[in-house]
């Protein structure tokens, strides 16, 4: 009688006892049977946790030349054949002259010619351009450009490669895989690496291995981006008579019930029912589609049985999603054992005493 009065100490509730609120006259969760039946209407149902989707944009190509921005610095250097130059020293027939930063409106100060816009030109094309400015005081010049990449034309590799730092853009095609090269490659050992771009106060993610097998990501970088490569923060929660109680990170893009257990240690074969395996699960108030298009409530509690083929095959289909709790309950057996134990413990005790 009194072990009938007591709650008994135990890891893990007994699926009856989470599930009986089901049969109220109005129940607060929804409980929903995952068979092979259910799962392909489960995956159109909206996704938890995150938005679902990660947002990228498709591969287009620039040209292979870069053009001269705000904040590059250009080294000049003219040659003249003329005896009395402008530019030159006496003796010499070449001037190398200081380099200059291209101001924030796009020029350059060059003597004798004034501020000169070279924003937006190739390196060929502002050699040409310089090279005409000097024509009246020099129609013998030829002029050399080389130009050393700024900000706006450097992308920065923030971190998650073995060597960050910022990288100049070799032209306008250059795509982000051989940025990332440069950079030494993705540092190793980083759980399901996604690839972050900010742009112009956006930001992108695909996951590397997405990138690696679909071409079409490779996108062309342009002046400014900045890339970072990061361990992938989805996770969900384990519970109740399993190897393992705590939360566990995505160790790939998708996992499926049946790996969500294999990555939990499993079920723990003296406590645990493998008949009342639940998934809780929480959507928004805008997923909510009464019918089996989408969850009737809220909270729904998903119930795998993988004592039966089914069980196990549809365990294999339903995708765990961020945020997910997933609840090994108890046997109920395991606590009849606990209550036999003790009362064999009782009578033990009280046979002692009666033999004293």
């Amino acid at each position: 009688m009194v072990v009938a009065g007591c709650s008994l100490p135990r890891g893990a509730a007994i699926q009856s006892e989470v599930l009986s609120e089901q049969n109220a006259e109005t129940p607060s969760f929804q409980v929903v049977p995952v068979t092979r039946n259910m799962t392909p209407v489960l995956e159109d149902w909206p996704s938890t946790g995150w938005q679902g989707h990660y947002h990228w944009f498709g591969r287009d190509r620039g040209p292979d030349s870069n053009v001269i921005q705000v904040g590059d610095v250009l080294n000049i250097v003219v040659w003249e054949s003329q005896d009395n130059s402008l530019l030159s020293a006496p003796g010499s027939n070449m001037v190398e002259m200081p380099a200059q930063e291209v101001s924030a409106s796009g020029k350059v100060f060059l003597p004798y010619v004034g501020d000169l816009r070279l924003k937006g030109l190739t390196s060929d094309a502002a050699r040409q351009r310089i090279q005409n400015s000097f024509e009246e005081i020099a129609p013998s010049a030829q002029v050399q450009v080389s130009v050393v990449e700024g900000r706006n034309n450097s992308i920065d590799l923030v971190g998650g490669v073995a060597a960050p730092g910022s990288y100049p853009l070799e032209s306008r095609n250059t795509k982000i895989l051989s940025a990332i090269a440069k950079g030494g490659g993705v540092k190793s050992g980083l759980r399901n690496p996604l690839l972050r771009l900010q742009r112009r106060g956006k930001t992108y993610e695909t996951p590397v291995a997405d990138l690696l097998e679909d071409a079409r990501r490779n996108v062309r970088l342009r002046g400014g981006d900045q890339i970072a490569v990061v361990e992938d923060e989805r996770s969900f929660n384990v519970l109740g008579a399993a190897g393992s109680q705590q939360m566990l990170y995505f160790e790939k893009e998708n996992m499926s019930a049946m790996e969500a257990l294999s990555a939990m240690g499993g079920l723990e074969a003296s406590r645990a029912n493998p008949k009342g395996v639940l998934v809780l699960r929480e959507y928004e108030p805008d997923d909510l589609k009464p019918g089996p298009s989408g969850p009737d409530m809220q909270q729904v509690v998903f119930t795998i049985d993988l004592t039966t083929a089914d069980g196990l095959f549809a365990a294999r289909q339903f995708q765990i999603n961020p945020g997910d709790t997933l609840l090994a309950t108890e046997s109920p057996v395991n606590a009849a054992r606990t209550i036999i134990g003790l009362f064999g413990t009782v009578i033990g005790v009280t046979g002692t005493v009666n033999n004293l």
